[in-house]
């Protein structure tokens, strides 16, 4: 019993400290996934991308690398499961997609941004949180659930691909997990490395290499960590001080609603500080630190109404479209893909594309105005 309370601490602390490497590389570095896609579509620059994308290189082999080696079972994550909510992966991460270019930025990077001084992204995260917990619990719960959620393919054993690949090819599921992170990881690092000027950056690439093993040590504390095979109360396999009672990782839209929960309810003493709580504090303390330590911490706001009037859109349909794709640029696109799940790629592309239509509009809309 003792050891198991004592995990409560453990676990949340350990969150914080890898969240706070990842807020000042981040701070450091630029790292965002909204800003790659954007330098993409404006600029053609693929620079920032190749960064996102070494980040989820080295989350799918680390992942899976601890997967293989029975430290973490990926297949109890929220990202495996037998459900494969198409809609919803799709409707939820074009809409995020849409906010989080609306808000110049996911939840991760708003809250990297408020910690090097920007009064924009507080009232993004404001929103975003609100609006996340309505659509987990709330209001915004009853279309979610009845409409979009509704909409699922039952996939018997997992949607992970390693599971979706033996029914189409007789392998065992760790010959077939082993095949698909070398193909995936062989194929990502050569793309990623191709390009000179990525090679010749270090700030990039060391940026890249240092998120994703962030990703990995978020598997392995609540994983393994955290792990109690048999709680003494409920004599059940237990993940501790987890929001989703699994095994998890870094994710930044349900996280910051949980936290504004704690924040409320701050005396309520069946709330306590769960890991996804301690990456929020985390990842704010370190781009905080960093921005402080390099004087370029400055108060930024509002420029215009309508500056304001797309950064509420964009937190509260960052805060519905993340919800109901079950993750953000982080949480599906780094967390979600290292499980090799179907839905987060989904997810992931939904994401992309929102951003891009996003982008397109707003610049048109630029250059018709006067």
């Amino acid at each position: 019993m003792q050891s198991i309370a004592h995990l409560w601490i453990i676990v949340p602390l350990l969150g914080f400290a890898l969240a706070f490497v990842f807020g000042a590389v981040a701070q450091r570095s630029g790292f965002c996934a909204m800003g790659a896609v954007s330098d993409i579509v404006n600029m053609g620059d693929w620079g920032r991308m190749r960064m996102w994308l070494l980040a989820m290189t080295v989350a799918i082999i680390g992942g899976n690398l601890l997967s293989l080696a029975g430290l973490v079972d990926l297949g109890k994550s929220m990202y495996t499961g037998q459900q494969f909510r198409l809609l919803s992966y799709v409707v939820g991460g074009f809409l995020f997609g849409v906010g989080m270019t609306l808000a110049s930025g996911c939840g991760s990077r708003n809250l990297v941004r408020m910690g090097g001084g920007n009064l924009k992204s507080l009232v993004v995260l404001l929103f975003l949180a609100v609006t996340a917990y309505m659509t987990m619990r709330g209001l915004l719960a009853i279309p979610r659930m009845r409409v979009l959620d509704a909409l699922a393919l039952h996939f018997e054993g997992g949607q992970d691909l390693p599971t979706l690949l033996q029914h189409v090819i007789p392998f065992g599921h760790r010959a077939a997990q082993w095949l698909l992170t070398g193909l995936i990881g062989l194929a990502l690092v050569v793309f990623i490395l191709q390009d000179a000027a990525f090679r010749a950056n270090r700030d990039y690439w060391i940026a890249g290499v240092i998120v994703g093993l962030v990703i990995v040590g978020g598997w392995y504390v609540t994983g393994y960590v955290g792990h109690v095979a048999e709680d003494p109360e409920t004599l059940e396999e237990m993940f501790a001080a987890t929001n989703t009672k699994r095994p998890e990782s870094f994710s930044y839209v349900g996280p910051v609603a949980y936290s504004l929960e704690l924040l409320l309810l701050w005396t309520d003493k069946s709330l306590h500080i769960t890991f996804g709580v301690a990456i929020v504090a985390g990842l704010l303390a370190g781009a905080a630190a960093y921005a402080l330590w390099t004087r370029s911490f400055r108060w930024e706001s509002f420029a215009s109404a309508a500056d304001f009037r797309n950064h509420v859109i964009g937190g509260i349909l960052m805060g519905f479209g993340g919800v109901t794709a079950l993750g953000c640029t982080v949480g599906q696109g780094l967390t979600g893909v290292s499980t090799l799940a179907l839905g987060s790629f989904v997810a992931l592309a939904s994401i992309i594309g929102g951003s891009v239509v996003t982008n397109k509009a707003l610049y048109w809309r630029m250059l018709r105005e006067p």
